[in-house]
């Protein structure tokens, strides 16, 4: 059976710390160095709060063998990026490496998205200046901050992998 509800709540005294909930089991996580926001733009380093659904993801696969899980894992190749620029028109999507307009790279040599799910925040519609890049990926050492994701480590990753799908919904609360 799949997992239908993740909650995120902020860790007590700590503002970029969250907890995530998952069935009653609950991992520490990394969120944006700015905390939760209910009014996120681009750039701000706000974890959005509301309701946020799993599109499906990237994967690393020279790392890490392919992962059964109910979203769909793209293989991360060494074009793979993400458009974070608000005047472009592929902004909050995936693009084609080279690009000219500002941009993330899917494939890192810090192995923060050896797994990274797109969420669904500023997807349809976007909005300009809404926020990018907001996905659930693997955290950094100590839980440091985010520029507004959702990160986990890594064992917890592959705990959830097989239990996540489209109708997963993550609710961040402030």
């Amino acid at each position: 059976m799949g997992i239908g509800n993740i909650n995120v709540r902020p860790r007590p005294g700590e503002r970029s710390e969250g907890l995530i909930n998952v069935e009653g089991v609950v991992f520490r996580c990394a969120l944006g160095r700015a905390g939760i926001s209910a009014f996120k733009r681009e750039g701000d380093g706000a974890t959005p709060s509301g309701r946020l659904r799993l599109l499906g993801g990237y994967i690393r696969v020279e790392r890490h063998p392919p992962r059964h899980s109910g979203l769909r894992l793209t293989p991360i190749r060494a074009d793979s990026g993400w458009c974070d620029a608000p005047a472009d028109a592929n902004y909050n999507r995936p693009v084609r490496l080279p690009c000219r307009a500002s941009h993330e790279k899917m494939m890192r040599e810090d192995r923060l998205y050896d797994f990274c799910l797109v969420l669904d925040w500023n997807i349809r519609p976007r909005r300009r200046n809404g926020g990018s890049a907001i996905f659930m990926h693997l955290s950094r050492p100590g839980f440091r901050p985010t520029e507004g994701c959702i990160a986990v480590e890594r064992r917890v990753m592959l705990r959830l992998l097989p239990h996540l799908s489209r109708r997963t919904a993550i609710h961040v609360h402030a």
